[in-house]
């Protein structure tokens, strides 16, 4: 008995020895996550709060003119805002064909220069360089190139396709097509590094089995790399549908929302009601509604992407 006493006392105060470094660590640590969670639980969550308390204001954002409290009227009138479901439904359909056509470019691109392609470097470069240039820089040469005397106009006539000229920047539906196409060109390149990093990580030797069994470049690509990739399409999923609820650059910088709100997002129309109308109230409901569907959709993208690579 009095041997094994000590040892349980010596096992005892080592685990307190060790707990007791563990709490010593952990308050180390501490001044070092401060900093971030002042900035987060401060600055993002109170912006959060503050937001949704103004969402139940009638007013103009002035500090000298008095808020009426209304409740939940300004949710109220979202219902009936036309603009605000065009917004949303602009939203929808962008998401759905800029994935989709950025998804396919980018894996193909991906694809290709995985293989034994001269100069596949400088097509890298190529390809990612609209991915870091500023929309603010590019929006005059868009506006110029679609404009109803720019180039593109220029080019459909000297190549006999006159007939298709028009004012794209003057009517909804091309406006909309403009602003889609300036997006898929600045988000391919980031599609196309996420694939190709996607595909460096495959196995060389499951490639070379499939070329093994007979499968040619197309059956290996639908086969066997789209299926391993899936997880980045799921990644780019939810970043691409967080990134088309808070569209705001390339329509206001080319559009301005226009024309009669034809390209209208959220992003927007918060700007143009807070900024323009200086209904601040209205604009911050608007503003709670997107991150309730950035949230919802993004939650609502993982769970899929988890279950299908289950």
């Amino acid at each position: 008995m009095t041997v094994v006493r000590p040892a349980r006392a010596k096992r005892a105060t080592g685990t307190e020895a060790a707990a007791r470094r563990g709490i010593d660590m952990q308050s180390w640590g501490l001044p070092w996550i401060l900093p971030a969670a002042v900035l987060v639980i401060g600055l993002v969550y109170f912006a959060i709060g503050y937001t949704g308390f103004v969402s139940t204001l009638d007013w103009n954002g002035f500090i000298l003119s008095a808020p009426d409290f209304i409740g939940a009227g300004n949710y109220a009138e979202l219902v009936g805002d036309n603009v605000f479901w065009g917004a949303l439904w602009h939203t929808l359909y962008f998401f759905i064909i800029t994935f989709t056509v950025q998804t396919a470019v980018g894996f193909i691109l991906a694809a290709l220069l995985h293989s034994r392609v001269r100069l596949g470097a400088v097509y890298k470069v190529i390809i990612f360089v609209p991915t870091v240039l500023a929309p603010a820089t590019m929006a005059p040469v868009f506006r110029q190139i679609f404009d109803a005397d720019g180039q593109l106009n220029w080019l459909l006539q000297h190549v006999g396709l006159g007939w298709l000229s028009q004012p794209w920047l003057a009517s909804p539906s091309t406006a909309m097509g403009v602003v889609m196409v300036v997006t898929v060109w600045q988000w391919t390149g980031m599609t196309f590094i996420l694939y190709y990093a996607a595909m460096s990580q495959i196995d060389s030797e499951i490639l070379e089995a499939a070329r093994i069994d007979g499968a040619g470049g197309v059956r290996t690509m639908r086969s066997i790399i789209w299926p391993m990739c899936r997880g980045t399409t799921g990644a780019l999923a939810i970043l691409g549908l967080i990134g088309a609820l808070k569209t705001f650059d390339v329509p206001y910088l080319v559009t301005k929302g226009g024309p009669n709100h034809g390209t209208e997002f959220l992003g927007t129309y918060i700007y143009h009601t807070m900024v323009q109308e200086k209904h601040f109230g209205y604009a911050a409901a608007v503003a709670v509604i997107l991150l309730v569907l950035a949230i919802v959709g993004g939650v609502a993208s993982s769970v899929r992407s988890r279950k299908g690579a289950n």
